[in-house]
């Protein structure tokens, strides 16, 4: 097996393992993070009712309009502060943070330190 799958077998192993821990409630959704080399999504989810509150992501029309391109540490906190600010519209004030398998490090970091600052507390 090369390194490349290696490394991302031992993620998805990381990711189930974490997210057989964490569920979100109506009361405490998760915001889920998925980064690409290209991009950054984040969702706030209520795992209970298998409902997406709000999603945010450097695809999002909101964020081309401000002229940003790719996924680095900038963008990243700004997708962090557009899905805090959408949560806390519809209602959502606590989460539970899901990295998803990933290192709380760089871009991961970035979005949630964004979210933070929109006034999500997790």
């Amino acid at each position: 097996m090369n390194k490349f799958k290696a490394k991302r077998a031992g993620l998805k192993r990381r990711e189930r393992r974490v997210r057989s821990k964490i569920c979100g409630t109506a009361e405490r959704p998760r915001l889920s993070v998925h980064r690409t080399n290209t991009n950054i999504y984040a969702q706030v989810i209520d795992d209970i009712d298998a409902k997406t509150i709000c999603t945010a992501s450097t695809l999002d029309p909101e964020f081309r309009a401000l002229g940003k391109l790719g996924s680095n540490k900038e963008a990243a906190e700004l997708v962090g502060k557009m899905v805090g600010e959408r949560a806390i519209k519809a209602g959502v004030t606590t989460v539970t943070f899901d990295r998803g398998g990933r290192i709380y490090h760089g871009r991961v970091q970035a979005l949630a330190d964004g979210a933070r600052s929109a006034g999500l507390k997790f």
